[in-house]
């Protein structure tokens, strides 16, 4: 049986994953992701899909993050009408960060003037095509396609697609989590494959500060204080912002840190937090047990969730020693960046990074130590410390990545490495062929390879 596996987004970036598996009888696609960080990212978002929406049968989601759901209901907008598949959480998850992304979209095409790429009938569309199964449940796709999502451990929900026809297999890794994570259990490494499409986010990188990343919170939090000063944190709604407000439960719950004002200064992220705390049976058994000793794991003394524009606006005035989260976690919208342009010309202010910072983002740009930015327009001066904790990423590392295919690669045929930047996944690549002697390759855009599937 031959079936073709094309790639049409989500290679030589870590963001817009869109992949397609066409058996001849069926065409799967396998997420439908926005492009982030890029400057020219909008346009590319509004161009048209290279394949036929009307044309997919199935749409497999892996997780609710942007990159990897954004432009779904754009595709059901050009025609799609098919099934759409997740677990649990990430159809949840995904209604929320669509929802939110069109309120952006339509903030963005009044005052830019740029395109919005669907609108609220859209997403209600896409809710009702979707359907929901929990790991390891199997489904069927068309008549002869076995079908089950196992833990990726990267966000609340993630989950790697394993797809079998007959005596061949294909698994899409989606992305892959850190080990260990705050919050989730670790990935579930996926075996007897013949196919791989992985992430490589970090596929030249380690994270060499997982075991120091909680006491070098604990010091960031601890200088900000001794400065009087404020130590903002650029997080992502979903997944870091709440393993931000759990690490700080713990440290004050612990008596590690006298308690200070903390204002989670994002409307999703506390919507996403509320979903967190419904979907409980997802997160690691020794939270779980924390949770049902009666640890409220997201709410402490000194925690303030500021969702109103009047209660965000109020922080500013707020003096001495105080802790901002806010989204986006790159820097590239959201209340965070009124707080840069607050803040960033404070030599007592720290601003920390605890993820991945795409090409082009604010965020990236501090990262590489500008010194001068512009931020809506506004010229900005950084006298504040930029620091990052690795530690926190929510993606797999170089080492894990290479682990994940070692100890389950044993059959395969072919691995393709996807969403990571050029470099990342080219080094990941030569990595997997050098140790493991895979064939394997990472493609360009729009590759299309034909398999036995």
């Amino acid at each position: 049986m031959k079936s073709t596996l094309g790639f049409y987004g989500g290679v030589g970036s870590v963001t817009g994953a869109n992949f397609m598996l066409d058996t001849g009888d069926l065409a799967i696609l396998v997420d439908c992701g926005l492009v982030q960080g890029d400057k020219f990212a909008m346009e590319k978002n509004a161009e048209v899909f290279v394949y036929d929406p009307k044309a997919v049968d199935i749409l497999l989601v892996t997780h609710a993050h942007a990159d990897h759901i954004g432009r779904i209901p754009k595709l059901v907008r050009d025609g799609f009408s098919g099934k759409i598949y997740s677990t649990h959480p990430t159809k949840e998850l995904a209604g929320v960060m669509m929802r939110d992304a069109l309120k952006v979209m339509q903030y963005e095409a009044n005052k830019f003037g740029q395109e919005v790429l669907y609108e609220e009938k859209d997403i209600d569309t896409c809710l009702n095509l979707w359907q929901t199964v929990g790991y390891e449940e199997k489904f069927t796709l068309g008549t002869d396609i076995k079908a089950w999502y196992t833990d990726a451990g990267h966000i609340l929900g993630s989950g790697m697609i394993h797809l079998v026809r007959g005596d061949k297999k294909i698994v899409f890794t989606g992305d892959v989590g850190n080990v260990p994570q705050p919050l989730l259990r670790a990935p579930i490494i996926p075996k007897d494959y013949d196919y791989l499409v992985m992430e490589s986010v970090y596929g030249d990188r380690l994270h060499e500060e997982v075991a120091e990343r909680t006491a070098l919170l604990r010091h960031y939090i601890e200088e900000a204080r001794s400065k009087n000063g404020t130590l903002i944190i650029p997080a992502f709604s979903l997944e870091r912002t709440q393993a931000m407000l759990f690490e700080i439960n713990n440290m004050v719950e612990a008596g590690d840190i006298e308690p200070l004002p903390v204002f989670l200064d994002s409307p999703l992220a506390i919507t996403v937090t509320g979903i967190y705390r419904k979907y409980t049976s997802y997160l690691r058994p020794e939270i779980q047990n924390q949770i049902k000793n009666g640890d409220d794991i997201f709410d402490f003394s000194g925690l303030k969730m500021t969702d109103s524009i009047k209660e965000s606006e109020a922080i500013n005035r707020h003096k001495g020693a105080k802790i901002i989260i806010a989204g986006s976690g790159m820097s590239h919208g959201g209340r965070i960046l009124r707080h840069e342009k607050e803040y960033l010309d404070d030599a007592n202010t720290i601003l920390l990074l605890v993820g991945y910072q795409s090409v082009g983002s604010v965020g990236r740009l501090l990262q590489d130590g500008s010194k001068n930015l512009v931020i809506d327009g506004e010229k900005v001066k950084v006298k504040a410390k930029i620091a990052q904790i690795r530690g926190y990423s929510g993606h797999a590392d170089r080492d894990q990545l290479l682990e994940l295919v070692a100890h389950g690669g044993e059959k395969a045929k072919k691995v393709f490495v996807a969403m990571g930047e050029e470099r990342s996944a080219l080094f990941l690549t030569q990595r997997i062929h050098d140790y493991l002697g895979i064939d394997v390759i990472a493609p360009d855009l729009n590759y299309e390879e034909v398999i036995e599937f």
